[in-house]
Order: structure tokens, then sequence, then C-alpha cells
């Protein structure tokens, strides 16, 4: 079985919407995070998926799969302090409806709506899935257009990377469900409480990682420039199925 854990606990700050959070904020009509649960639900290789809200909006969210008929989001569960905490919220709940230690466990960005079901066949879910059969794990990732350097603290540039052999990390990740949970407890019981993301945990409790390419414009919408890029994306691919393109 696999199970899609769709992150939507985020409140927006970034944004500078005080009263609707990112994920919540409709384009054409449609919410975001409605956008990126269609391509899971769509999806044929995606049996169910746990949905992680902030506690306060979940009634809301409910009554956004009712009204967008999505029938594969079998649990909402209230999201934690930190995003660390939260996609264990989403795993716990993922956990109980197992019934392998095969079944495999997608952990994906409510506010990443930008993959078609073209798309998301030959570079994302799919081939995901296909990694984690061959490697135990896939990240998602783009190529690295810009150069990347360390900052120090002192505000001077660190070391600087040759970007032709860095990647941007994005998602979906995906993992066996029990290698990623049982790893969470480990790092719970050492009060590891800091990891930035599941690539991050796993690669620090000596997974070694494969990487699976995305598409670029899979973006994350955090700030209001991601969200006017967003219609922008979406104006253009309505603009080219018009054309016949």
């Amino acid at each position: 079985m696999n199970i899609a854990v769709i992150f939507a606990g985020g409140a927006g700050k970034r944004m500078n919407t005080r009263a609707m959070p990112k994920q919540f904020l409709k384009m054409h009509g449609k919410p975001v995070l409605i956008y990126t649960l269609e391509q899971f639900e769509n999806h044929p290789q995606i049996h169910e998926i746990v949905l992680v809200c902030i506690a306060s909006w979940i009634d809301h969210a409910r009554k956004l799969l009712r009204d967008y008929h999505i029938q594969k989001v079998i649990d909402i569960v209230p999201g934690g302090e930190t995003g660390q905490a939260s996609i264990f919220a989403g795993l716990s709940s993922a956990r109980q409806r197992s019934k392998s230690d095969k079944d495999v466990v997608l952990v994906h960005d409510g506010v990443r709506p930008l993959i078609d079901a073209e798309t998301i066949d030959r570079m994302n879910i799919t081939g995901c899935l296909d990694s984690v059969k061959v490697h135990g794990n896939a990240v998602t990732t783009t190529p690295a257009i810009e150069t990347i350097f360390v900052q120090e603290e002192t505000g001077e540039v660190g070391q600087i990377f040759n970007r032709s052999r860095c990647a941007m990390a994005r998602a979906p990740q995906c993992f066996y469900l029990m290698d990623l949970y049982e790893t969470h407890l480990r790092a719970q019981t050492e009060g590891r409480y800091d990891f930035i993301d599941s690539a991050m945990m796993m690669q620090h409790y000596g997974a070694e990682l494969h990487t699976v390419t995305g598409p670029v414009e899979n973006i994350k919408i955090t700030t209001p420039t991601d969200f006017y890029l967003f219609r922008a994306l979406l104006d253009a691919k309505e603009n080219m199925q018009i054309v016949g393109l």
C-alpha cells in the first residue's frame, strides 16, 4: 500500500495573510491545497492520503474534501509545534492503517500543487515509488541554477559549491513507512527536534539517499511572489492547452 502524508499545517506568516493560511488561499476559485490533493487523488498508485492540518482549520478542510469530491483522504490530524512533529503525527496515523512492512509513505507539501498528471507519472510519484522499491527511498530534486555558498555567522561568504554538482531537495520524499516512523521515534528518544525535513533526518541516521528528478515548476508557495508565480504558470498551462501544445 502507498500512503501519501500531505503536510498542510503551516500558518503562512510569510504570505502576510492574517485571516487565512496559505494552503487555503484560492486560485481561479480553487484552494491551493485542493490542487495538490487532486494529483494524489487521481494517481492510481496512491491508495490512501493522510492530511496534516492546523487544528482550528480541520472542519474547513473536511468541507473542502466534500465539495471537491476528494475520496482518498482517510484521516485528518492536527499538526504539531514544528514541521517534524507534524509529519510524525501524519506518520502515526498512516502506521495505524499499515498492513505490511513494505508499505510506502510519500511525504509532500500541501502548497506544492504544480504537478499535473503527465508530469507526476513521469517524474514524481511513480518515479518515487519505483525508487523506493529499488533503493528503499527517493528524494525529489531539481537542478541548482544559482550559486550556492555557506554564509558564515560574520556575514562573510564561506565555501562556494560547484552548482553543476548541486541539487535542490523538494517533495515528495518517499520511504518505507516503518523506516521513517522508527527513525522519528529514534530522533525523539535522542531529543532531536531540529531536522529540516525527512531526508535530513534519514541521512543523519545512516540512510543512503537516492534522488528522483522532479519538475522545476513544482514550487513551494511560501511568499506572495510564489503565489503570483503559481498563477502565471497555471495561466501558461491553460493557454498551451487552448492552442493545442
